[in-house]
């Protein structure tokens, strides 16, 4: 499901989701009543920057209890290993808000 930032900032929202796509590819998702929703600009296209300073910018905004950034690891990928059958995906709490983090932290 998507939603457009300027809806999100009217809702409470329990966590934001910061998801590392690429080397230099920021997505974002929000989590508010048990569901997660893709952040959308007012183009209707995904929220995308491509570091997480301006992505922490973006969502700065937002009242959200607690941020997190997604990485997953292509590493099994890489080595040739096969599917695992499970999500690798580390989660790195940013803490409970933009607030919160050093201007100079990415």
């Amino acid at each position: 499901m998507k939603m457009a930032l300027k809806a999100l900032r009217r809702k409470s929202l329990d966590r934001l989701l910061i998801e590392s796509v690429d080397l230099s590819l920021y997505i974002a998702h929000a989590e508010c009543d048990g569901a997660r929703y893709l952040i959308t600009g007012d183009d209707g296209r995904p929220l995308k920057t491509a570091n997480l300073m301006a992505m922490k910018e973006r969502l700065a905004k937002l009242e959200a209890r607690e941020y997190v950034l997604l990485q997953r690891s292509a590493y099994d990928e890489m080595v040739g290993q096969g599917f695992a059958g499970g999500d690798n995906c580390l989660e790195v709490r940013l803490g409970p808000g933009y607030e919160s983090l050093p201007a100079w932290q990415h």
